[in-house]
């Protein structure tokens, strides 16, 4: 008999949709924002932070000790820096993907 062939058919094409629904929340699920291999901006402070997250700017900042790090903003690493610097004290290095701010910005960054 050929009854089974349609449920078959049917089964094959949940399990199918199914598979394609968890492979795709897989791909677009967020990855945490403490991660550090997705921290676009590191800071260290000259003090200790008083919180461990921070949102300065639209930016969640993940702080331990003086050590911060943060996702990639819309704006330009010095204004970024300025903001932190404002929150949360004296910045003493700020690096945007990896590259440090040059010395005259981070001056610029803390008022001076």
């Amino acid at each position: 008999m050929t009854l089974s062939s349609p449920l078959r058919s049917a089964g094959a094409a949940t399990l199918a949709v199914a598979i394609s629904a968890l492979s795709l929340g897989a791909l677009v699920a967020p990855a945490p924002a403490h991660a550090n291999s997705a921290a676009f901006y590191t800071v260290e402070l000259a003090a200790p932070a008083a919180e461990r997250t921070t949102i300065i700017g639209g930016v969640a900042w993940q702080c331990q000790g003086t050590s911060c790090v943060a996702a990639k903003s819309n704006s330009r690493p010095v204004v970024v820096c300025q903001r932190v610097a404002r929150e949360l004290g004296e910045v003493t290095g700020f690096t945007a993907k990896g590259k440090a701010l040059a010395d005259e910005d981070l001056a610029r960054c803390n008022g001076n």
